[in-house]
């Protein structure tokens, strides 16, 4: 099957699935919000939207695309440290999955570390509120440079261009409903949280305290946080305060200063406007999921 089939099937199917799923998570999270929401919906609207519109253009004009032309190529070249190793289909397409699960977690670690990628991921992190909107709220340059990173991966991996396609659609579906603002039950979001990434897993991401932000980095499989030790689930979220201190100012956060953020002179990110420093004493058992 030519790889470019498999974008039609990702158009037919893969896009109109998250689209529902994305207006059901809308409906839910404003029915039963998990957080207070702090900014004015339709001007929050606007600015998410537009950010997001020259994002998704790479995303889907360049990104997928050029990630299943590599792993086609891949496959076809018998390239790749899994079309080395003598798998079954089955087999080789559950490690597709799961490796590129784990390279996204470690893009996801070096958006935070490395401070030419945090110049970009800093506009997601920047949005005051989380919901469903922040999901989309992604930088073009940032959507550019992951999928430099994301094609290497799926050629070093070899990886399978179906496994590869299921992968993009189930991630793009968690990252709607771990950006989500709406409160499941504690007790199933307790059970959840074992395997996947929930809302109240990633609101302690997006905390302005800095010990908090660069934790839970997971994209899908909270396993990979354990496995590092970046796991933190021990803060409730009525005390958690969305966004990156130094950019309280919803005049910085509209639609255009956005845009050109990344290629502006730095502020101290972690400065709140008052000088100060958000802080927060860590529980016991940081691994235990608070309500």
């Amino acid at each position: 099957m030519h790889y470019k089939i498999y974008n039609a099937i990702l158009d037919y199917y893969g896009g109109p699935a998250l689209l529902a799923l994305t207006c059901v998570l809308v409906v839910l999270e404003y029915r039963r919000p998990l957080r207070k929401w702090v900014q004015n919906i339709f001007c929050r609207s606007v600015t998410n939207v537009g950010v997001s519109v020259p994002a998704f253009l790479v995303l889907r004009l360049g990104l997928i695309p050029a990630e299943l032309a590599a792993a086609y190529w891949a496959s076809e070249a018998h390239f790749g440290l899994l079309n080395v190793i003598p798998t079954s289909p089955w087999l080789h397409g559950a490690l597709t999955f799961m490796l590129m699960d784990y390279l996204l977690f470690a893009w996801h670690v070096l958006s935070h570390k490395v401070p030419l990628l945090w110049r970009f991921h800093n506009v997601h992190h920047t949005d005051l509120d989380l919901s469903v909107l922040t999901a989309i709220r992604f930088h073009f340059g940032e959507m550019i440079l992951s999928g430099v990173f994301r094609v290497a991966g799926v050629l070093l991996f070899g990886a399978g261009a179906v496994a590869v396609l299921v992968y993009e659609v189930i991630f793009e579906a968690s990252v709607a409903f771990q950006h989500s603002n709406w409160r499941l039950p504690y007790r199933l979001e307790r059970l959840l949280v074992w395997v996947i990434i929930t809302p109240r897993m990633h609101g302690i991401h997006h905390s302005i305290v800095r010990g908090e932000t660069d934790s839970n980095f997971t994209n899908l499989f909270s396993f990979w946080d354990r496995l590092h030790g970046t796991i933190r689930l021990d803060v409730p979220q009525d005390q958690i305060t969305i966004g990156v201190p130094a950019f309280r100012d919803t005049n910085e956060l509209r639609l255009i200063p956005l845009l050109v953020l990344p290629f502006l002179p730095q502020k101290e990110y972690w400065r709140l406007p008052d000088g100060s420093y958000a802080k927060r004493e860590q529980r016991m058992d940081r691994a235990r999921l608070a309500e």
